[in-house]
């Protein structure tokens, strides 16, 4: 195992609202690192303005280890809605969210990080018609954050690891990455998620640590379920995190419960992963 995994959380999962909270809920939980969400409506609408974040990030006890951009909009309720909704999927959003993709990375550049997750969308399949549009607007996605010095890392389980890879060698542009996360290959019914660190590891440059279930029924989400209690076999995660060179965060997700379970969960997953990280 790497001596260099440093085991966090994602923010949106402590379901805070200031950087304060964040840094209480951070040492409650003994944790140091983060994936910081910029603010949005789903993960997190921070109480200060973007000015005020920059500072008090900057002056927290806890280190970002990458940011997170989410669109407006994007609708979870269903696969279904999420594939209309999410990422770039729809031409006529593809333009504001672009903005977006502006105004996150600015704002990374400005906390000193240089990984900004996002989600996509779902990507059309090689030779279908409208792939290559899509194909167009994540390179124009890659340039704005290459403006900045900022990468993209796609998140995983949206579509297949080969899909993925196709569309990154596609792209062939050096700020195009990997935020992986097994469980969404789970809850998308995507494909083996220990298969897929193989495919993807030489760009996976973020980590996301969660677990869950395929699903039961057609056209329906698989079940997120707390570490160790799913189909990921996080024993089996992080010896392919290291057969891969992965050395980088850990940062555990956790988006089902109120704020109480979830921190419960956080501080169990967190336990988990420092034990299995001992034993190496």
């Amino acid at each position: 195992m790497s001596e260099q995994w440093q085991v966090g959380v994602c923010s949106w999962s402590l379901q805070v609202g200031s950087i304060p909270e964040l840094e209480r809920l951070l040492e409650q939980l003994g944790l140091s690192h983060t994936h910081l969400a910029l603010g949005d409506p789903h993960h997190a609408s921070w109480a200060e303005d973007d000015a005020t974040f920059i500072k008090s990030v900057q002056k927290a006890a806890f280190i970002p280890t990458a940011s997170m951009l989410a669109f407006p909009g994007e609708d979870y309720t269903t696969p279904a809605t999420i594939q209309q909704t999410g990422g770039f999927s729809d031409p006529t959003l593809r333009e504001e969210r672009l903005e977006l993709v502006a105004w996150g990375s600015r704002k990374t550049k400005a906390l000193g990080l240089t990984i900004m997750s996002v989600h996509a969308g779902f990507i059309p399949e090689v030779g279908t018609a409208e792939r290559s549009a899509f194909i167009d607007c994540l390179r124009r996605a890659l340039d704005i954050a290459a403006e900045q010095e900022v990468t993209l890392a796609f998140e995983t389980g949206q579509e297949t690891a080969s899909l993925l890879r196709a569309t990154l060698d596609e792209l062939d542009h050096p700020r195009a990455k990997v935020n992986f996360d097994p469980a969404n290959m789970l809850l998308y019914n995507k494909g083996n998620p220990i298969d897929a660190v193989r495919i993807l590891g030489p760009d996976i440059v973020h980590v996301h640590v969660k677990d869950a279930n395929v699903p039961t029924e057609e056209g329906q989400w698989g079940a997120e379920v707390p570490l160790g209690e799913g189909q990921v076999s996080m024993s089996s995660y992080l010896a392919a995190l290291a057969e891969v060179g992965y050395s980088g965060a850990l940062a555990i997700e956790r988006e089902v419960g109120d704020q109480a379970a979830r921190i419960q969960d956080v501080q169990a997953g967190a336990n988990l992963l420092k034990q299995l990280t001992s034993q190496a």
